[in-house]
């Protein structure tokens, strides 16, 4: 489905999946730049102690051990990450048989991810995931309930992504080599996995 919703269609669309019973994972995925921290922060925000949102990120690999594998400059590629770490994580908060998960974060102010810095507890019926790779990875997409992709268009994404790189201290020309290099490699990636969406977003309202 390709249309433009209202923030608040969304969101009542993600109460439902947690008022469905038991643990549901709602995926929202996407290019680097389409604002899918800020749509799943805002879901889960508006839901409360219902929800809890689980960012792929989190799996980033070590700053040193993509150095040891050579890969520093291709950060945020699809081999940067613990993809099977993140699979087994979310295998766990579908099974819903621990008193409390523990998921990491990664912190954009150290460019590192950061263990055990988001709990998750058995009542929270919604856990809200997003990441750029949800449709690539074959273990991934058939642990979650629902994936919402977004694209807000190539011209505001890589605006967004070239201010996100200079508020973390990069120089406009390394932004913009960032911005137009690894990035937009990535982008063109993901982008060919959205055919597998359950709604794709071009613009919420």
């Amino acid at each position: 489905m390709n249309r433009a919703v209202t923030f608040a269609d969304l969101r009542d669309r993600a109460v439902t999946m947690a008022a469905a019973g038991g643990r549901r994972i709602l995926g929202i995925c996407g290019a680097p730049g389409v604002g899918k921290t800020t749509l799943a922060a805002r879901l889960v925000d508006a839901l409360g102690e219902r929800a809890r949102l689980v960012g792929m990120d989190g799996f980033h690999l070590a700053h040193a051990e993509l150095a040891r594998l050579g890969r520093v400059d291709r950060k945020g590629a699809p081999d940067t990450f613990d993809a099977d770490g993140y699979a087994n994580l979310l295998h766990r908060l579908r099974a819903n048989t621990d008193p409390v998960v523990y998921a990491p974060e990664f912190r954009r102010e150290v460019e590192e991810p950061i263990a055990g810095a988001v709990a998750v507890g058995c009542d929270v019926p919604l856990v809200v995931t997003e990441g750029n790779y949800l449709l690539l990875w074959p273990r991934v997409r058939p642990l979650l309930d629902e994936v919402w992709f977004l694209d807000p268009g190539d011209e505001l994404r890589r605006a967004r992504l070239l201010a996100r790189h200079m508020a973390y201290g990069r120089t406009r020309e390394q932004a913009a080599e960032r911005t137009g290099g690894s990035d937009e490699r990535n982008a063109e990636l993901v982008a060919t996995t959205a055919a597998t969406a359950d709604l794709v977003l071009r613009k919420i309202e």
